[in-house]
């Protein structure tokens, strides 16, 4: 065992981060720390990491190394990348090839280039780099995939693979958690839930989990919709009622209902779109003597979802900016329909102000919002995505870097956007609000275009691929697998999984259950046998009492009563499952 914790707790003076949590770090483990923006994942793996306070014990092994990659490296900005990787690790340790290699593998090529001519992009490969290369023990990754192409993301993943160094991290990499991985723990209301599985498999494990919990929780519930009404009832209908029943009653209503996971709720927001949509027309891209991309023409339509691949500095930034209006092509047009309004969700979000609070940003762009499900107030909109009202009235400058990243997509849905136009959306948004913006931009009526090097949600997302090579940019059909060639098989069965996931959900609408002509008759029915049932077990409970003292019929009376007693049990559970499954029919 590495590290052992116990009973830890954290508060950042607004919220509890861990309560009490409990859990330990193995030689072997290679853990992901998943959860919703905001949760205090990075804070957790900063405690690990011995760089924040915290209340509780963690006993680590002894000469216990641990090599750390925060979400946000701290250079100094006049040194230049070598010697900020020297000052960093120890020399004696690592060869110089090894450096070099290992940073030109990351795209950073020019090694005597100075740390502040770096993009945070940049800073964040060579704070990878570093990490790699110091000796340890256990590695703590911070979003080690954000900013990576997707082939420095194969190589990273092929390193971890073969590493023989326990791992912490926290990613919203689906496929990285799915190759990765052998441990994930999900982080939710200050508790720890862990699974001893990859992705997939813990996204079974986890349904399973909430399903059975969800199951106990509607008997539960019908059980008390029954009982309550037989209590109620019960002063006219009998002389003496079932204390048993009551005490039942009584503790089935003490018991608190379940909470369900934070998630936030989305609603479509699109403004109407015309016919005329986006044009490109012959646009060129030229900065001195560098070419980005010459002579690329495309006709949008009103259902595209492009996904835009390529390397680090190719020009697909630079794209999503001509489009957005932010930038002139060097040569051709861009041609704009008139309905045309455009949401651009910006790989840094630098133009949010994070001296106003929550609720004010919101309010600036739009204070009532309207919608094919009714009008929503900024208020209503902040809490459906997650900013219940003591955070509403916080400075952003307070909130995580998730939540700011969730705070700007708000805004941008409240602007009623008809294109949506992505710079790498997967960076610092968690998984399960991804997956919620994924179901919501199967429905979006209007284009949908993302630059992201997350293979998932390009495979989820997007019907066809704008690829950037050599100064080109050429059109192809289909999502990333489809694209790519994969040679390993269970690099293929993921992304079938991504891009089966349509067809998935369309069966589950297609198999929606409902009641037959049969069942309702058989539901309607049940109630008044269950009462006779319920009735003839108290005459014989009346009639026990009257042979107390008369063992053979008492046995008799006990045996008949239990037989009805087993008959209304299987009538309780039939009538259960035929309610539930009323219920669902009518969602």
């Amino acid at each position: 065992m590495l590290i052992s914790v116990n009973n830890l707790s954290k508060t950042n003076g607004i919220k509890n981060i861990v309560d009490r949590v409990s859990f330990s770090i193995e030689e072997t483990d290679k853990i992901a720390l998943i959860g919703i923006n905001g949760t205090g994942k990075s804070t957790l793996l900063k405690i690990i990491a011995g760089i924040e306070t915290y209340q509780g014990d963690i006993i680590q092994k002894k000469d216990l190394q641990i090599s750390y990659l925060p979400q946000n490296p701290d250079f100094n900005s006049h040194n230049t990348i070598i010697k900020q990787v020297y000052e960093m690790i120890d020399q004696n340790k690592v060869n110089e090839y090894e450096v070099k290699a290992i940073l030109n593998k990351l795209g950073i090529t020019n090694h005597d280039q100075l740390i502040k001519e770096l993009s945070g992009g940049q800073q964040k490969r060579v704070a990878l780099a570093i990490t790699l290369l110091k000796p340890c023990d256990l590695l703590i990754l911070d979003e080690p995939t954000n900013h990576l192409d997707n082939e420095m993301i194969e190589y990273l993943e092929k390193y971890l693979i073969k590493s023989n160094k326990a791992i912490f991290m926290v990613t919203h990499d689906r496929y990285f958690l799915e190759r990765v991985t052998n441990k994930i723990m999900e982080i939710d209301r200050s508790k720890i839930y862990e699974y001893e599985a990859n992705y997939s498999k813990f996204l079974d494990l986890k349904a399973k989990r909430e399903e059975e919990a969800l199951a106990s929780e509607r008997k539960r519930k019908l059980f008390l919709k029954k009982e309550l009404e037989w209590v109620r009832a019960g002063v006219q209908a009998r002389t003496t009622k079932s204390k048993e029943r009551l005490q039942r009653f009584e503790q089935l209503n003490s018991i608190a209902d379940i909470q369900t996971i934070n998630q936030v709720e989305m609603i479509n927001t699109a403004s109407r779109l015309g016919k005329k949509t986006i044009e490109l027309k012959n646009i060129s891209m030229h900065y001195d003597n560098l070419t980005l991309f010459n002579n690329f023409s495309y006709l949008f339509k009103r259902t595209d979802r492009i996904g835009i691949l390529g390397v680090n500095g190719c020009g697909k930034s630079t794209l999503l900016k001509i489009i957005a209006k932010e930038l002139n092509p060097s040569n051709g047009e861009v041609i704009y329909g008139d309905t045309i309004k455009i949401g651009y969700f910006k790989q840094m979000s630098d133009d949010l102000d994070e001296n106003m609070r929550v609720i004010d940003y919101i309010k600036q762009t739009s204070n009532d919002l309207k919608t094919l499900e009714g009008t929503f107030s900024a208020k209503q909109m902040c809490e459906r995505f997650l900013f219940d009202s003591s955070l509403q009235h916080t400075y952003i400058s307070r909130l995580s870097g998730g939540e700011k990243r969730r705070l700007y997509l708000l805004n941008i849905l409240m602007q009623a956007p008809n294109v949506l136009l992505f710079d790498e959306p997967t960076n610092d948004l968690d998984i399960t609000t991804l997956a919620i913006l994924e179901d919501y931009l199967d429905s979006f009526n209007g284009i949908v275009i993302t630059v992201s090097h997350d293979r998932y949600f390009l495979d989820r997302i997007c019907d066809a691929l704008f690829i950037f090579k050599n100064k080109q940019i050429t059109y192809c059909n289909g999502g990333y697998s489809s694209y790519v060639n994969i040679d390993d098989k269970s690099s293929k069965a993921k992304g079938d999984g991504a891009l089966k996931y349509k067809e998935q959900k369309r069966l589950q609408k297609q198999n929606q259950v409902r009641l037959s002509s049969k069942e309702k008759q058989e539901l309607e029915s049940m109630e008044s046998i269950i009462l006779d049932l319920e009735e003839q077990i108290e005459i014989f409970n009346e009639q026990m009492n009257e042979y107390q003292n008369d063992f053979k019929k008492l046995t008799e009376l006990s045996n008949q009563r239990d037989h009805l007693t087993e008959q209304l049990e299987a009538k309780n559970e039939r009538w259960l499952e035929l309610l539930e499954k009323q219920e669902k029919s009518q969602n």
